[in-house]
């Protein structure tokens, strides 16, 4: 197979383009989730605004925003294929400045994560290697359709969860928030599953087993959904045993909404799967947050 990617004349990267190599869309669930963290803790804000405010940067347009460089720079050939039009392909981002932008901000995630002391320097080292480790050779998890949508997802919720419950209260979190943390990271392997609908040819082409390409579009579908549905299924219950009952409840609302969702899904996973990410993925966030007023009162 040769994929020949656009390379132009440019010798600086486009402004533009470099605000898109960072994806400024995907910055989100790990803000909302650093917030859910924050929530979570228990502990109020009052005083400790500035360590709010700069774990929402660092985990969204800093981390985030990185790993997507350094995946857009791994995926240039993949991306030549599925999205021609993208930064390093089109060529809008030359030479080797999308590897650059990505070592840049490796390094500038490190030094702002030390500034949210241990617990967030640790979670930020952790997040940079994770980034890497999907991306890149000779690791690059992001061929395997399992373990790949599961760093992320541990990345994007769990993560950014667990530092913003630790950066306001100064130590661990209790178990209770490591629990509902790690199960709405657990399902988010099915967001992420979803998401790699877009790139099923490219993928297909070049050697990435994600699930829709195992698996085919519908059964990925179903699956990613599993995965999504039954660890919210999980955080009822235990909301519902930790006497939160309305908590639990809400949570209910949320997930009939998102079980309505993925019937429309199931008609065309391949085309409904951008429509879904947009809709069911809303849900799903807002019962984190939900559960994480929950967490405030139990001890």
């Amino acid at each position: 197979m040769n994929v020949t990617i656009n390379l132009q004349s440019r010798l600086y990267p486009d402004p533009i383009a470099t605000l898109r190599l960072l994806k400024p869309i995907t910055w989100f669930p790990p803000m909302w989730a650093y917030l859910c963290g924050v929530v979570s803790s228990g502990v109020s804000p009052a005083g400790q605004w500035g360590l709010v405010v700069l774990g929402v940067v660092l985990a969204g347009p800093i981390v985030c925003g990185m790993s997507q460089a350094a995946n857009d720079w791994c995926d240039r050939h993949v991306d030549a294929i599925n999205e021609p039009d993208r930064p390093i392909p089109s060529g809008r981002i030359p030479g080797r400045w999308g590897l650059w932008i990505a070592l840049a901000m490796s390094v500038l995630s490190l030094a702002v994560g030390y500034m949210l002391g241990p617990w967030g320097f640790a979670a930020t080292c952790v997040g940079v290697v994770s980034a890497w480790a999907y991306s890149a050779e000779p690791i690059r998890l992001k061929k395997s359709g399992w373990w790949g949508p599961g760093l992320v997802g541990l990345c994007y919720e769990g993560l950014p969860w667990f530092t913003g419950a630790a950066v306001l209260s100064a130590g661990a979190p209790g178990w209770p928030i490591i629990i509902i943390a790690a199960l709405y990271a657990i399902g988010a392997h099915g967001i992420m599953t979803l998401n790699d609908f877009k790139a099923l040819e490219g993928d297909r082409q070049t050697g990435v087993n994600s699930l829709p390409v195992t698996l085919g579009p519908r059964r990925a579908a179903q699956v990613a959904c599993w995965v999504m549905a039954l660890p919210q299924v999980a955080v009822i219950a235990l909301l519902f045993l930790w006497d939160k009952p309305l908590h639990s409840a809400s949570v209910v609302c949320v997930l009939t909404l998102q079980l309505l969702a993925m019937t429309v899904l199931f008609k065309d996973p391949k085309a409904k799967a951008p429509w879904y990410n947009g809709t069911g993925v809303a849900l799903y966030v807002s019962g984190m947050m939900i559960a994480a007023f929950a967490l405030r009162g139990i001890i």
